[in-house]
Order: structure tokens, then sequence, then C-alpha cells
């Protein structure tokens, strides 16, 4: 698994906000990798009303809403992380872009997100016969994810992600619809929610992934459920990020995975390195010890798994 990289990245310009160009600042002495064209790949996901209106809103530098940020290149550097995210499912690689994409909707941005690169980037397998696996472990639910995917048995969404907390969606009854009728895996986790819960759930859960057999999986890999993360109050360990890197490698055979959130940028990279050093059987860059959930956490994350597995019982 390589990063994937391009300085674009900078380019998208949002000042005092979270999700700003330092993020991807702290990464040293990263190579560009090319950038092809990739604005005939969004309306695979996206409304015509939509691209335009993000076109329109970077030329002026407007907000798509109170917390989706557009400069202007904010267009060109959102088609640049889709094309790497495309890029990257060819060839089990980590598309290290900005901004994320997770939020997104077919007609709207929201949550610091222009466009869907990984629901783009998964549509375009599924038209090519795939059947995927998205595997978003970034701490908030990736509801624009899971809403374009949601009626559909060619995609499993699998979410893991702190509630209460924005977007204020992805509960254990939410499991899809119509085709899609069991596809939608939402693991509610509570503030506090430490790598042993976290790594209950993948155990637990990790047979329907594998039932499902699927022929790519996609990781919208999002870095703020680790405990330093400002914008959240999960308890993960950059250890956690080792391990599940070696647990995606060991599992399946074909990975990629596309940056969602991670707004500590002095742990950011280090949780991506132990990501990628796991998946790809190098020693650990960063040692952190794993992290525990207390008594109070763990009896509310039982509830809530156990609902979950009762609600999908039917269906796998």
């Amino acid at each position: 698994m390589k990063l994937l990289y391009n300085s674009i990245f900078l380019e998208h310009l949002t000042g005092a906000h979270p999700e700003n160009s330092s993020r991807l600042a702290a990464f040293e002495q990263l190579p560009d990798t090319e950038i092809e064209d990739a604005t005939s790949l969004l309306p695979l996901v996206h409304t015509s009303d939509h691209i335009e209106k993000v076109i329109s809103a970077s030329a002026k530098g407007l907000r798509l809403d109170a917390d989706t940020i557009t400069s202007p290149r904010s267009y060109e550097v959102a088609c640049a992380a889709v094309s790497l995210a495309v890029r990257a499912a060819t060839g089990n690689d980590f598309a290290l872009v900005r901004p994320p994409g997770h939020h997104a909707y077919p007609a709207y941005g929201s949550g610091f997100c222009l466009f869907n690169s990984i629901a783009i980037a998964v549509q375009n397998l599924v038209l090519q016969g795939n059947r995927v696996l998205v595997l978003d472990f970034d701490g908030h639910c990736g509801d624009g994810t899971e809403h374009i995917f949601y009626d559909t048995d060619q995609v499993l969404f699998w979410s893991l992600h702190q509630s209460p907390a924005f977007p204020g969606k992805g509960f254990v009854d939410d499991i899809g619809k119509d085709a899609g009728l069991g596809y939608t895996i939402n693991v509610e986790m509570p503030p506090g929610t430490g790598d042993d819960l976290f790594f209950e759930a993948i155990e637990r859960l990790l047979p329907i992934a594998r039932q499902f057999e699927p022929d790519v999986v996609a990781v919208s890999a999002g870095f703020d459920a680790h405990q330093a993360d400002p914008l959240l109050q999960l308890r993960l360990s950059s250890d956690a990020y080792f391990r599940l890197g070696q647990l995606l490698f060991t599992t399946f055979e074909k990975v990629f995975a596309v940056l969602e959130g991670g707004y500590n940028t002095s742990v950011l990279p280090q949780c991506i390195h132990n990501f990628v050093d796991g998946f790809n059987g190098q020693p650990q860059s960063k040692i952190e010890a794993p992290t525990q959930s207390d008594i109070a956490i763990r009896e509310a994350f039982h509830r809530n798994l156990k609902e979950l597995e009762n609600n999908l019982s039917t269906y796998w």
C-alpha cells in the first residue's frame, strides 16, 4: 500500500477551520502523484446541479453550508481527490487527499465534504461488475456514502462511529432498504469507546463481511476516533490502526483507502503510517498503549451491538 498524494491538496483554503491544509502539510517529502482528469466520473454519484453549485461556489469562495467551505481552487482540488481515490482503487493504495468526501450526498455537500470521492470510486468498481465492501472507520458516520448505496446489494456499507455525534445519523436500525436491506451496518460507539470495544465489534461482524465475499474493500479511513482528536470523544490509540491494517491485509485480497477525517495534525501522520505499516507487514512506526473502555461505556456499547446483530440476523 502506497500513499498517493499531490501538493494541490494544500490549495483548498479553509482558514481557521478544523479541516485545513495543515492536515496534509504535516506529512514530509511526499512525491506528487499524477492527477488525471476525473470530471467525467462525478456524475456517477452527483447531480449536475450539485456539480455546478460547487463550481460556482468555488469561483466565488462561498460556503456550501455553515461547515463546508470553498475557495477559488476548491473545485479543482476536490476533482483531484476523486482522481486519486479512483487510482487508489486500482492498486491497493491509500489516497491521501482532502477535502474529505463521505458526508457528501448526490445533490449537496456537507460536513466539510464537496464530492464523495470514495463513493465515486466504489460506483466505478460496481459498474465494472465488482461487489464492494465499504469499511468506514472514521469517527463520524459516513452518511453520504450510506445514502448513496442504501438500496443496493452490490455494496455492503459498514460504519463504526461515535453516537451521538455529527451528523446525527447511522443508527443500528438503519440497515438498508429494498434490494439493499441488510447491506448497511452501523456500529454506534458511545463517547469514551476504546480499542477493546472497537475490535470486539470488528471481530463479531467480520463474518458478515466475509459472507458478502467482496471483490474489493474500500476503506473510508478517518482518524478522528483517536483519543487526541479535538472533534470527538472516542479513545482509539494509534496502535488500533496498525492492528486494523494487519487485519485487512490478512482477510481480504484487494483493499484501498481514502482519507476522510482526523484533525489533530500532531497525531494524524502517525495514525496513517501505522495503518499502512500494518497493511504492508512493516514494523509499527509509533507505539501507543491500547485503550480500554470503562464499565458504563461497555454496557451501552453491548446494548447497541446486540440490537444491531438482532436487526441483521434475518439477512446473514
